[in-house]
């Protein structure tokens, strides 16, 4: 459970796509709210998904602002929940309710040294980034890298405004070969900062490349946007014997809001697997579970004993204990 956010409605007055996937969208919130907010905030936005369901997204704010209006990017994901359907069917003149901006993924301009590495869509938060500290490294000299990886040039969304921010300190990287992250890491300047948002995989890559080369972990700043696992999403089986229940997810569901509909009370914060305070004790697993969190060690993913409801499945069944203690 978690405080209740500020929500507001907002109008769609302008659509732009980016890529063949990604679509921007140009929203102006009610008035007497300024469109104001720094690097790394994002809106959660409720929208109304398949079979009238409500779901709530986070998304990314995409450069810098006006003041009038918010922009946001979102990618079409046709076997994902809905959310992104639902997104790509909405016209402009129509209305959402969104929250004010929230921020846990803030810039910090005092270091010596910058390194920004984006996959996919993971692009979004890191686009004003790049425009501040663009700005901020011809007034100080601070150097500034951006890496940036996409499965083919045509998904490499808003690479020109990169490069107008960063010059030839972009390096845009396409399809599947490996990022030398590590070439990378190692020419920052010590006690410089890494900035990184995208899928899983890419974001355990940068921590190992982090770790191996010894440096802080505090300089290490991370987001994800929690949808990416190595295997297909599909409905599985959860039994919670301390409440006498067994529950499907299905498919186009989270394990906490199937949780949360069972009236499991379940701990939350993030949703995007990163803070872990939604992990829940594993009791047993009938199949494999998909870590899609950036929460858990590689020790702790591999034991198998823990699970982040907000973002991480499985395949087939598992038994979870919850917080749930009777009345003595």
């Amino acid at each position: 459970m978690k405080n209740d956010l500020q929500w507001m409605q907002a109008q769609i007055v302008a659509l732009r796509d980016v890529t063949p996937t990604v679509r921007e969208f140009e929203l102006r919130p009610e008035m007497g709210f300024a469109a104001t907010y720094e690097p790394g905030s994002h809106l959660q936005v409720q929208v109304m998904a398949a079979h009238g369901k409500l779901q709530t997204r986070s998304y990314s704010l995409v450069g810098e602002g006006d003041g009038q209006c918010w922009r946001i990017a979102v990618k079409r994901l046709d076997d994902g929940r809905g959310g992104s359907l639902a997104m790509w069917r909405l016209a402009v003149g129509d209305r959402l309710q969104v929250s004010a901006p929230q921020n846990h993924f803030a810039l910090d301009l005092s270091a010596p040294g910058y390194l920004l590495v984006a996959g996919g869509i993971g692009i979004t938060p890191l686009v004003m980034m790049a425009q501040r500290l663009g700005d901020h490294a011809r007034r100080s000299g601070v150097p500034v890298k951006m890496l940036y990886g996409a499965r083919h040039a045509g998904e490499l969304a808003y690479l020109d405004r990169l490069r107008e921010a960063l010059g030839g300190d972009v390096v845009a990287h396409e399809g599947a070969a490996p990022i030398d992250f590590a070439a990378a890491i190692s020419a920052l300047p010590a006690g410089g900062q890494l900035y990184t948002c995208g899928p899983v995989p890419m974001l355990e890559a940068v921590k190992r490349a982090w770790q191996a080369a010894g440096r802080a972990p505090a300089d290490l700043r991370f987001e994800t946007f929690g949808s990416s696992g190595r295997l297909p999403t599909q409905a599985f089986t959860v039994r919670i014997p301390r409440h006498d229940l067994a529950i499907t997810v299905p498919a186009d569901c989270t394990l906490l809001e199937a949780l949360d509909a069972a009236g499991v009370e379940t701990l939350w914060d993030c949703k995007r697997g990163e803070c872990g305070l939604c992990a829940m004790d594993v009791l047993a697993v009938e199949g494999e579970i998909d870590h899609r969190d950036v929460f858990l060690s590689e020790h702790e993913k591999q034991a198998a004993t823990r699970i982040c409801a907000c973002v991480s499945r499985a395949v087939g069944t598992l038994t979870l204990d919850s917080a749930y203690r009777p009345d003595s």
